[in-house]
């Protein structure tokens, strides 16, 4: 099964120091090797984000910064485990890591399989 993961930082905790950052890169080439983690990354602060939006039809195109951005992701990881418990066992450890923040889990539809959730 696969699940994207999100994470956003406390904003009220410093940044994450050089030797958190290395032991977050070491954790994650560990879960590389071992096929856990599919594919990862950090995330640009929305001041260079672009927003997409439909509404009735039109599309539209709004470039930030934007001024009422309160919850912002400040990473992702695609993970590739057996069940939903392992994905939370993987945002565990890697939380440990990263620090006081907030993510979520969100399984992947996958065409093949029984449908999410269940």
């Amino acid at each position: 099964m696969r699940f994207l993961m999100t994470y956003q930082q406390d904003p009220n905790i410093a940044p994450p120091t050089p030797e958190k950052l290395a032991a977050i890169g070491a954790y994650t080439k560990k879960n590389i090797e071992a096929g856990v983690v599919v594919m990862t990354g950090g995330l640009v602060r929305p001041t260079h984000g672009t927003q997409v939006k439909t509404e009735r039809g039109k599309f539209s195109v709004t470039d930030g910064p934007f001024a009422e951005t309160k919850e912002l992701i400040d990473g992702f990881a695609l993970i590739e485990v057996p069940s939903k418990e392992a994905a939370i066992a993987v945002a565990r450890e890697f939380m440990q890591l990263a620090g006081d923040g907030t993510g979520e889990i969100l399984q992947m539809f996958d065409p093949g399989g029984p449908p999410p959730g269940r």
